[in-house]
């Protein structure tokens, strides 16, 4: 009896095994070699690739960003602090990617996809590697759809179109990041997804341009990535690659998406301290030679993709910092090169308090007119070449020259030009009601008032627009042009409004 019982249970310990697969999983194990100030060296990773994750004691994560014959240079991610030479180092066979879903709309993360803002995991199935390559020439659509910012200075005379990169350019504190803050605002109604990327920024500003956001009610279509100036280079340097991987889930989608980088000089000077702590030699400033390589590889990616993949769009909008209005620097000359035009902020306009402070001879948009609509480019051909003449005439006055009639009339056009294009910040205005207050300075409506009877003026120009041309607000967001009777009808509409307001 016992026998049997044996033989039965040898029987089915024997059929056990033969239906049992063992699963067997290599994994690469090295150790640290050397570590110093966010980067080590590791040894014994003999199939190790570029960008491969590799994980550390106390779940640090570093990033592959050197290759050598006996040895790998490693960036961390994670504060090192902890690590020492010959800790473990395991590889995790990924390349460095993150996260995307819809469910990162309204979310703040950082450049890994952790969750920054407490409100709980983000749902997501997919992940994309943060690095990819940017589409070829024949998948891309020529920019021909305007991104308005509802800054009147810049929809004017540096239109941005759908799919461009523009470039914000300015000293420290001159307003950069408002324009870009006030541009997602003018989003709003629009079905633009737009992305916050902060790079190297204090972890305050970050926290402000976040409850800005939230105040005035867009913050549920906006994506924040932020990698601070309190985290390792390693993860500031991912953060805008990161962005514009999510900011690519949606494009091609067939969606609109706006990214901003605040900004692309910290994460030059990320690259810089990662590039001498592995070694690497140094070029002008100290930038590593492959600088403008990593910048342009970024921007490239933005594009208007063509009808056959969805007709989706990413457009760019980098912000650079430069040192004394020293446009000619390195990291600036780079970007500008790179990018479609530029929005040159001016230190001396900012301290008059003329804001936005945007130069409109140094800014340039090479899309120009082709991302204007078409009522809109009609009226700014003439009123750009007028403006920029009224500069030049300008600066004759100083000299306290007696002036005929017909050049103080120029003054003052150029002047109600100027008051015009100042706008306080978190007040993005419609295309349509910039084109009637454009319609009205080029008639000279608003010639010879002060700062405070002109903005009295187009708000009262605005109502106006708002409330007896709605059929013509449609036509001209239809990209139809305004006929010379409807602008004549429109003049004495607002002409009629201003006598009765008694600010003509």
């Amino acid at each position: 009896m016992l026998k049997k019982a044996t033989t039965e249970a040898m029987t089915v310990i024997e059929k056990g095994v033969k239906q049992t697969k063992a699963m067997l999983k290599t994994q690469e194990v090295s150790v640290i070699q050397s570590i110093s100030a966010g980067t080590a060296v590791v040894t014994g990773l003999k199939n190790v690739k570029m960008d491969e994750m590799l994980l550390f004691p106390g779940n640090t994560t570093g990033m592959v960003q050197s290759l050598s014959q006996n040895s790998v240079g490693v960036v961390f991610l994670d504060n090192p602090d902890h690590l020492k030479a010959g800790d473990k180092v395991t590889r995790t066979n990924r390349i460095l990617d993150i996260p995307v879903s819809n469910d990162l709309l309204g979310r703040v993360i950082n450049p890994v996809g952790t969750v920054l803002d407490g409100k709980g995991p983000i749902s997501t199935k997919e992940r994309r590697p943060i690095e990819r390559e940017a589409y070829p020439i024949m998948d891309r659509a020529p920019v021909d759809t305007p991104l308005q910012t509802g800054l009147k200075a810049v929809d004017s005379f540096t239109p941005i179109g759908r799919g461009q990169r523009e470039l914000i350019l300015g000293d420290r504190q001159t307003g950069k990041t408002a324009i870009a803050v006030d541009t997602i605002i003018n989003q709003k109604e629009t079905n633009v997804i737009s992305i916050y990327c902060a790079i190297g920024q204090q972890a305050s500003s970050v926290a402000r341009v976040i409850a800005q956001l939230k105040k005035y009610g867009v913050m549920q279509h906006v994506i924040v990535v932020v990698a601070s100036g309190e985290d390792e280079a390693g993860m500031q340097y991912i953060a805008p690659y990161a962005a514009t991987t999510i900011g690519e889930y949606f494009m091609e989608q067939g969606k609109d998406v706006l990214i901003i980088y605040d900004d692309l000089t910290n994460h030059a000077r990320a690259y810089r301290e990662m590039s001498l702590l592995l070694r690497r030699p140094p070029g002008r400033e100290a930038f590593p030679g492959d600088i403008f390589y990593i910048h342009s590889r970024l921007l490239e990616r933005s594009t208007h993709l063509s009808k056959k993949l969805g007709g989706g769009s990413l457009t760019a909008l980098p912000i650079v910092s430069m040192e004394a209005g020293n446009i000619s620097a390195y990291i600036p000359t780079n970007i500008i090169s790179i990018t479609d035009g530029q929005i040159y902020l001016s230190a001396p306009l900012f301290q008059k308090g003329i804001m936005p402070a945007i130069d409109t001879g140094r800014s340039v948009s090479r899309v120009g007119g082709d991302a204007q609509l078409p009522a809109y480019k009609a009226l700014i051909g003439p009123l750009k070449l007028f403006y920029s003449q009224f500069e030049e005439l300008e600066s004759f006055t100083r000299f306290g020259t007696q002036l005929d009639e017909e050049t103080q009339k120029q003054i003052d056009r150029g002047r109600a030009i100027r008051l015009v294009l100042e706008q306080r910040q978190f007040q993005p205005m419609k295309v349509t009601d910039q084109i009637a207050i454009f319609i009205a300075t080029n008639a000279g409506l608003l010639d010879g008032l002060d700062e405070e009877k002109n903005q009295k003026a187009q708000k009262i120009i605005q109502t106006v627009m708002q409330t007896d041309f709605q059929k013509e607000t449609e036509a001209v967001l239809s990209r139809e042009k305004l006929s010379p009777q409807t602008q004549e009808k429109m003049l004495d509409a607002f002409k009629k409004a201003l006598k009765r307001e008694r600010i003509l």
